[in-house]
């Protein structure tokens, strides 16, 4: 089975920056997991500034990208999540938030003014940012009989998977990593091993 296992994703926090017309918009990029931790750097943002006349902002998650939300913070529809969503889009990025903090500088930009300056502000924190290729994988504990040991191991060894926590003894067990695309085709394999059991772990 074909199985897209990896997505594209910023290394850490970014920054980026765009003036127009006294108006001042501050970005801020960063990795998120999920929707409660998005949520959490929204209210730090908003707390860090208070003062501040919008916070609006797009953040899209999963590897298939298909949770998503844009928020436009009383700012014309569709003028800051939209065209912030856009660079998010256009990066070919997921599991990332950017919000775009606005200090008003008493110029009103119009809808195309600042369509542009949001747009401009996410893309600066994405030129800014650095980028990674994260593997999808799952966790499983193996036990087995010491006599399944070879047979196990040679496995492992063959698909190249990642192993921690070993107790070699009359029974072993071992935590072993798998990524995605692997995942189906090695466990049918290993449940082939007389007495060995598989345990699904929590990432």
């Amino acid at each position: 089975m074909d199985t897209q296992d990896t997505y594209k994703t910023i290394k850490k926090i970014s920054y980026g920056l765009y003036r127009e017309k006294g108006s001042k918009f501050i970005a801020l990029a960063s990795p998120v997991s999920d929707e409660p931790e998005a949520k959490r750097i929204i209210d730090e943002v908003k707390k860090e500034h208070h003062d501040a006349k919008h916070h609006c902002y797009a953040y899209v998650l999963g590897k298939d990208e298909d949770v998503w939300k844009i928020n436009d913070d009383g700012e014309p529809s569709g003028t800051a999540g939209r065209p912030i969503l856009g660079q998010i889009k256009s990066f070919g990025l997921t599991n990332i938030l950017i919000t775009v903090t606005r200090y008003f500088g008493g110029k009103l930009l119009g809808v195309s003014g600042l369509t542009v300056a949001y747009k401009t502000a996410a893309r600066s924190a994405l030129e800014n940012a650095s980028f990674i290729e994260r593997v999808l994988s799952e966790r499983y504990e193996l036990i087995y009989p010491y006599s399944a040991m070879q047979n196990v191991m040679t496995l492992l060894k063959e698909y190249d998977i990642e192993q921690s926590e070993h107790v070699f003894d009359l029974t072993c067990k071992i935590v072993i990593q798998v990524r995605l695309s692997l995942e189906e085709d090695l466990l049918s394999r290993l449940s082939r091993i007389d007495d060995l059991t598989i345990n699904h772990l929590a990432l």
